[in-house]
């Protein structure tokens, strides 16, 4: 229950999710701005996004804490997304860390790229996180501690910052070449290849406080801060300047996303801001008019954006040969569109009625005409390679297009891929799916992970998760064992570790 001073300005108040589940409660003063509400709930669900309701009334961040009722019960937050997910085609990682449940870390692949960790002191125990970003790794432990790893250029060395990294930390972001840590106050410390954001001194004063998610892209990151700012740095051209655009990333920004080398903020009242490399996303200037209001999901592939709105269309633009053009099949997407999935070089859509629509490059997925009479209804989840697109159906099956050798082609195992499947999973090059029963089916390049004939034995039962860097994967079964394949310098090869990953394997990044 929360009761008020106002005479003393506070305010005691508990936030609960939608459940009423309690999230956090504490006193504010009533001076304060509700983003420090904002900033307390983040605090629990390091690098999501959420709105606080009042009832049905949404508060704004910018609103005094004074200013709400004396009888006020409790607030609702709702989470809005998610922490971003790392693209495997721009980092393309050539090694893997497992986290076990002693809180200890195993590694094996590039040993250059942190394949190699048995130098590193302070991975025996207390690890709660791992994070890489396609040359090093960053471990985040238990007492908000980071240790790093890896090509000391790029992220695995952060002497420069060691000092500050010492406690604190709930989050760490990667980029293709440096690292940004979230603190438990919303501040964020950064390091590693200074030109692509492992220098934030330019806005440092800015990343002082109210931080509660970074977004990395190949050469920059961007910060939304709780009273819904954002702040960008790194590479200039890349993503790393938005002042073009500053005036429209002041407040209201509830998630941001990334191509390769540009960015899109997505904003409270269904808005969207880009900027960038043009070529790959950051100028959005024919379709801005469309992008006004009723946003609720953008995707990039490596150089466009695609935008589902309210209503159930979708805009795109970006590079027109890789998913920026969807005029082909735009009468498709006028309504009903639910999701859309980018792999490296197209889109695909999934209807509300389980069909699916593609566009992009053609020979890489963008064209499913092969497959149309199959993507009717039913479709469930799509992934991609780089190159090819994978839909799973309601019935568990599972259908495939676009190049032949990277997974576009499952003949060979299509006698598996019937039923039964639950999730698909794509490398660069290869797929794996995982079925019902715990058994694991392989296709795409042999070499990198498509052919999984020679740990055969140890996939047919128990895998709970399949993770893939660009050239190999490795199976987590329900024992806490790792089964790895695919090309053997880049993690397929786990023989050197083996014995550590027997067991208490609770999951593997990479």
């Amino acid at each position: 229950m929360a009761s008020s001073n106002r005479d003393g300005k506070s305010l005691d108040i508990t936030l609960v999710d939608v459940s009423g589940n309690e999230i956090t409660k504490g006193t504010w003063p009533g001076h304060c701005k509700i983003h420090e509400l904002f900033q307390a709930a983040y605090k629990s669900k390091p690098g999501f996004m959420c709105k606080l309701l009042h009832g049905v009334e949404e508060l704004s961040p910018q609103r005094d804490v004074a200013s709400l009722c004396d009888n006020l019960d409790h607030l609702t937050v709702v989470w809005m997304c998610g922490p971003v997910q790392k693209n495997t085609f721009a980092y393309a990682h050539r090694a893997f860390a497992a986290l076990k449940s002693d809180g200890s870390v195993i590694t094996w692949g590039d040993s250059a790229e942190g394949g190699d960790s048995h130098f590193v002191h302070g991975l025996q125990d207390g690890v709660v996180q791992v994070v890489g970003n396609g040359k090093a790794f960053a471990a985040v432990k238990s007492d908000g501690s980071v240790i790093t790893w890896g090509l000391d250029h790029y992220g695995g060395d952060c002497y420069l910052v060691e000092h500050r990294l010492q406690e604190g930390v709930v989050q760490v972001v990667g980029n293709s070449g440096a690292f940004a840590a979230v603190k438990s106050d919303g501040s964020v410390i950064t390091w590693g290849e200074a030109a692509e954001g492992g220098d934030s001194s330019l806005v440092e004063h800015r990343l002082q406080e109210g931080v509660v998610q970074v977004v990395g892209i190949g050469y920059a990151f961007a910060a939304v801060k709780s009273d819904g700012s954002v702040i960008t740095w790194g590479d200039a051209a890349n993503g790393g300047d938005s002042s073009l655009v500053e005036h429209g990333l002041q407040e209201g920004v509830v998630q941001v996303v990334g191509t390769s080398y540009a960015f899109a903020a997505v904003k409270s009242d269904g808005s969207v801001i880009t900027w960038g490399d043009a070529d790959y996303g950051g100028d959005s200037s024919l379709v801005e008019h469309r992008l006004q209001e009723g946003v609720v999901q953008v995707v990039g592939t490596r150089p466009a954006f695609a935008a589902v709105t309210s209503d159930g269309s979708v805009i795109t633009w970006g590079d027109a040969d890789y998913g920026g053009d969807s005029s082909l099949v735009e009468h498709r997407l006028q309504e009903g569109v639910v999701q859309v999935v980018g792999n490296g070089c197209t889109f695909a859509a999934v209807k509300s009625d389980g069909s699916v629509i593609t566009w992009g490059a053609a020979a890489n997925g963008g064209d499913s005409y092969l497959v149309e009479h199959r993507l009717q209804e039913g479709v469930v989840q799509v992934v991609g390679t780089g190159y090819a697109s994978a839909a799973v159906k309601s019935d568990g099956s599972v259908i495939t297009w676009g190049e032949a050798d990277y997974g576009g082609d499952s003949s060979l195992v299509e006698h598996g891929l019937q039923e039964g499947v639950v999730q698909v999973i794509g490398n660069c090059y290869a797929f794996a799916a995982v079925k019902s029963d715990g058994s694991v089916i392989t296709w795409g390049d042999a070499d990198y992970g498509g052919d999984s004939s020679l740990v055969e034995h140890g996939l047919q039962e128990g895998v709970v998760q399949v993770v893939g860097n660009c050239y190999a994967f490795a199976a987590v079964k329900s024992d806490g064992s790792v089964i790895t394949w695919g090309y053997s310098a880049e993690g397929g090869d786990s023989s050197l570790v083996e014995h550590r990953l027997q067991e208490g394997v609770i999951g593997v990044v990479s």
